[in-house]
């Protein structure tokens, strides 16, 4: 399928280093499940194809796909409530943190894997978690769909450092990860320079120096990267002609100038619903075959975020999901680029996973010992949404350490959906609501 001029990218790659404290060597790279997504009428700017169907969407996939999506707004309620990002914007990808922490997982015995199956709703069954995992990584590296899409994971270990092969066997097998050895003793920045060599190659050099200098040092014995990274167009692109300044409000009284885009044409046929205090829009990503990707937008009425935060639970989410229907909307929806970063040690643990960041935490799973424990959780990510669509990046270090009308018909008012006041915005997997990134704009001039 023909991509216009800039793509839309919605590339949200998260990387979740776990750096280990001790010493290790690991293996090779793992395997791949199988891409599954149901076949679909799919129109484009003058295009109608029919998606190529990839297959039924398991159970297992369902099941890791809600235990992230619970994890993912639970997380957004959390960091809406921390002082320290108070009145900010917020962007992350719960499912780069969910899946490097599920291989971390893999590693956790006792208590400690008890918290962490807690905080994200990992199924307990092994092999529902595994299979579910390897499906939807399978499904997201696709090719031919019409957009990009791919995901990662890798294993960083000390060469010296003797891990359990059943541990990185389980790794490999279901979550690919490639195994690479590093001499993290004697070379903690090359190693560092390595693993941040890694992160910017699948990021498209969208994330850079990821872990900071001194974030390895010779203590360091394993670091889990995940990634993910798409690329794509919107289906119904907005058109630069129609793109002016306008004010958002950010707050009663304060305002800031934003590039607002529009799409008021006939054919702005959107998935739409309001209640009472809510508008919801769906904008969804071209493709010929695939995953159905989409962005959802909770926009509150009369200015109240704290009616769409409301609305962020899993019942609520599942409920506008299935209230949508599909009719002409007219669409005014800001430019904005986002960066963000976060310190999220505290974060889980208060979640509910303290131990895993104490000297009670248990990984033996890893290495046949009670050595092991995480010492940072660093996040950064980046979005810039636009005429053609969406360009992001995320990155997450884990660091473990030691029609016609009838006569008399009125046809109903045309909804009119204008964003310029601040609202939640996620892109998801519209099959199976997956939840890739998840973020809320107060103000589309910030950082």
């Amino acid at each position: 399928m023909e991509q216009k001029t800039i793509d839309i990218l919605a590339l949200v790659l998260a990387i979740m280093l776990c750096i280990i404290i001790l010493a290790g060597c690991i293996g090779t790279q793992g395997t791949t499940g199988t891409p599954t997504v149901t076949p679909t009428i799919q129109t484009t700017p003058g295009v109608t194809t029919m998606a190529t169907p990839v297959g039924p969407v398991s159970n297992s996939e369902k099941s890791v796909a809600d235990a992230n999506n619970r994890f993912a707004l639970d997380l957004y309620s959390n960091l809406k409530k921390d002082p320290n990002y108070s009145g900010d914007n917020l962007f992350f990808s719960p499912f780069s943190i969910s899946s490097a922490l599920a291989i971390t997982y893999e590693g956790a015995r006792s208590t400690t894997a008890d918290e962490i199956r807690n905080v994200f709703h990992f199924p307990t069954d092994d092999s529902v978690r595994r299979q579910g995992y390897a499906g939807i990584n399978a499904g997201m590296n696709a090719e031919k769909t019409g957009y990009t899409l791919r995901t990662a994971n890798a294993l960083w270990a000390e060469k010296t450092y003797p891990f359990l092969p059943e541990y990185t066997d389980t790794a490999e097998r279901y979550y690919s990860a490639k195994t690479t050895n590093l001499d993290i003793i004697s070379k903690p920045e090359d190693s560092r320079r390595t693993i941040n060599q890694w992160v910017e190659e699948k990021t498209e050099n969208k994330i850079l120096n990821l872990v900071p200098a001194g974030a390895i040092d010779s203590s360091t014995r394993l670091v889990i990267t995940n990634a993910i990274y798409f690329k794509g167009t919107w289906v119904k692109q907005f058109d630069k002609k129609n793109t002016h300044e306008e004010d958002f409000r950010t707050a009663p009284g304060k305002t800031v100038r934003v590039q607002m885009m529009q799409r008021t044409d006939r054919d702005a046929i959107y998935n739409y619903e309001e209640t009472g205090s809510l508008q919801l829009l769906e904008m969804p990503y071209a493709r010929t075959s695939g995953k159905e990707l989409s962005m959802l937008v909770i926009l509150p009425k009369e200015d109240n975020l704290t009616a769409a935060e409301n609305s962020l639970n899993y019942q609520k989410l599942s409920d506008i999901r299935e209230s949508l229907t599909s009719e002409r909307v007219m669409v005014y929806f800001p430019k904005f680029r986002l960066e963000t970063e976060y310190r999220l040690p505290a974060t889980l643990g208060a979640m509910g996973m303290p131990t895993a960041f104490s000297n009670a935490a248990d990984f033996s799973g890893m290495d046949g010992t009670r050595s092991l424990s995480i010492s940072d959780v660093i996040h950064k990510a980046f979005v810039d949404v636009n005429e053609e669509g969406t360009e992001a990046a995320a990155a997450t270090a884990v660091v473990m350490a030691p029609g016609a009308a009838m006569n008399h018909y009125e046809p109903p008012p045309i909804p009119v959906f204008r964003a310029d006041h601040p609202f939640i915005f996620l892109i998801q997997d519209t099959e199976t609501g997956n939840i890739l990134f998840i973020g809320r704009v107060v103000n589309p001039a910030g950082p």
